[in-house]
C-alpha cells in the first residue's frame, strides 16, 4: 500500500498543486522520510574512499558482518510494531546464548553438533527470560525502553553471579582451563575454536570476480538462515497473531475492546524478540570463534537499537528492509572508520570515538523525536 493511500490528505493536497510542484513535494517528502539513511550512506561512501581498503575486503567484511549481526537487529522488529518500542532487554536473549556455549564447551562438543546442540539450549533459556522480561513490561508500560536498559544492568549482575561464584563451585566445570586459577568462576575469554565457522564453513562459495585480488567468500548456508528468518517475519504480520501485534501496537485500549488479550500479545512479543536475539548471539559468536564471557553481551542492545534506527526505523515503526539497510550501513561505518580516522587526522582512534557518537547519538535522537511527538500527540 502506497504512503498516498494511507495518507488521503497528502494525497489531495498534491493533486490541488501543479504537476512540477506535485514532484517536489514527493521529492522532499522521500528526502525527509529517508533522511538518516541517506546521511548515513554518504558517511559510509565518504569513510570507505579514505579509508583506503580495497573493495574485495570491503566487500567481504560487509558479507561477514551482514551475515553474523542481522539477527539481532531483526529481533528488535516484533516488540516494535507491538507498541513496545525499542527492546533493549534483548541483552537477555545473548546472555542466553552464551549460558548455552558454556554448557556446550564444559562437554567439549564440536562441529554442527555443538553449534545446533547450542541453539538448543539457547531457546529454552531466552524462552524463559522473554517471559520475564514481557511481564515486568507489563507492569511498567509506556517506560519499556527504560525498564529494559535498566533490567539488562540488573540482569548481567545475576549473569556474572552465576559465572563467578557458581561455575566450579556449585555447578561442575568438566574442564578446568575455563575455571579461573582459583577453581571457581569462568575465565574471561572461553575458547569455542571447536565450533568456530560451525555454520558459517557447511557452505561457502568462492567468486573470483575478474579484476579483484581477493575472492569474494559467501556464506550460503548462514545467509539462508537468514533469508528464511526474514521470510517468517514477513507471513508472521499476515497471520491472526501478527494482526494482534500491530493492533496491539496501534491502540492498547482498542486492541482489549476488540477482545485481543494485549498482556498475552505483548509478552508473546518479547519472547519472539529473546529468543531471536538468543539465536542471533550464538551465530554471531561461533564466527568470532572466541566468547568475551562478561562482555559480549554488554552492547548487544545498544548496537542493534543504533543499526535498526540508521536503517530508518523509529520507536513505533521498523521493517524488515530497514532493519537490514540499517546493519549495512552501522557495519560499514564500523569497518571504515578507524583507517579514514587516521588517514585523514593521523589517529585511528578519532574514527572508534566518531563510531560511539554516532551510536549512542542517533539513540538519544530517535528517543528525543518520540518524546517530542507523544508530547504532540497529547496536545
Amino acid at each position: 500500500m502506497s504512503d498516498d493511500i494511507r495518507n488521503p490528505d497528502r494525497k489531495m493536497t498534491l493533486q490541488m498543486v501543479a504537476p512540477e510542484s506535485r514532484h517536489e513535494q514527493a521529492y522532499k517528502y522521500y528526502l525527509r522520510k529517508n533522511v538518516v539513511p541517506l546521511v548515513f550512506l554518504i558517511l559510509c561512501i565518504l569513510g570507505g574512499y579514505y579509508s583506503g581498503l580495497s573493495l574485495p575486503f570491503l566487500i567481504n567484511e560487509i558479507i561477514t558482518r551482514m551475515a553474523r549481526n542481522s539477527f539481532i537487529v531483526i529481533s528488535l522488529i516484533v516488540p516494535i510494531l507491538a507498541g513496545m518500542g525499542l527492546n533493549f532487554g534483548i541483552v537477555l536473549g545473548a546472555m542466553a546464548g552464551q549460558f548455552g556455549y558454556v554448557a556446550t564447551a564444559n562437554f567439549q562438543m564440536t562441529g554442527f553438533t555443538g553449534f545446533f546442540v547450542t541453539v538448543l539450549i539457547t531457546v529454552p533459556l531466552a524462552i524463559i527470560f522473554g517471559w520475564l522480561t514481557g511481564k515486568l513490561f507489563n507492569q511498567s508500560k509506556g517506560k519499556e525502553m527504560i525498564t529494559g536498559i535498566i533490567l539488562g544492568f540488573f540482569a548481567n549482575g545475576i549473569y556474572q553471579l552465576i559465572l563467578l561464584y557458581f561455575m566450579g563451585n556449585i555447578i561442575p566445570i568438566r574442564v578446568p582451563t575455563m575455571l579461573l586459577s582459583t577453581g571457581i568462576g569462568i575465565r574471561n575469554t572461553i575458547d569455542i575454536k571447536g565450533m568456530h565457522y560451525a555454520i558459517d564453513n557447511l557452505w561457502k562459495i568462492r567468486l573470483q570476480i575478474p579484476g579483484f585480488i581477493f575472492p569474494i567468500i559467501i556464506p550460503v548456508v548462514t545467509l539462508a538462515a537468514l533469508a528464511a528468518l526474514c521470510i517468517a517475519v514477513h507471513f508472521l504480520f499476515k497471520t491472526k497473531l501478527g494482526q494482534e501485534f500491530r493492533a496491539t501496537g496501534q491502540n492498547r485500549q482498542i486492541a482489549e475492546v476488540a477482545g485481543i488479550k494485549v498482556d498475552r500479545i505483548r509478552i508473546l512479543a518479547i519472547i519472539f524478540s529473546t529468543v531471536l536475539a538468543g539465536i542471533g548471539q550464538v551465530i554471531f559468536l561461533q564466527n568470532l570463534g572466541n566468547i568475551n564471557t562478561y562482555g559480549s553481551h554488554v552492547q548487544v542492545g545498544t548496537f542493534a537499537v543504533a543499526a535498526i534506527l540508521i536503517g530508518g526505523a523509529s520507536v513505533t515503526k521498523a521493517t524488515i528492509s530497514q532493519a537490514l539497510l540499517g546493519t549495512l550501513l552501522f557495519h560499514t561505518l564500523f569497518i571504515v572508520s578507524p583507517l579514514a580516522g587516521k588517514n585523514l587526522i593521523g589517529d585511528a582512534m578519532i574514527g572508534e570515538y566518531f563510531r560511539v557518537f554516532i551510536t549512542y547519538g542517533v539513540i538519544g535522537v530517535a528517543l528525543a523525536l518520540h518524546a517530542w511527538q507523544a508530547k504532540q500527540k497529547r496536545r
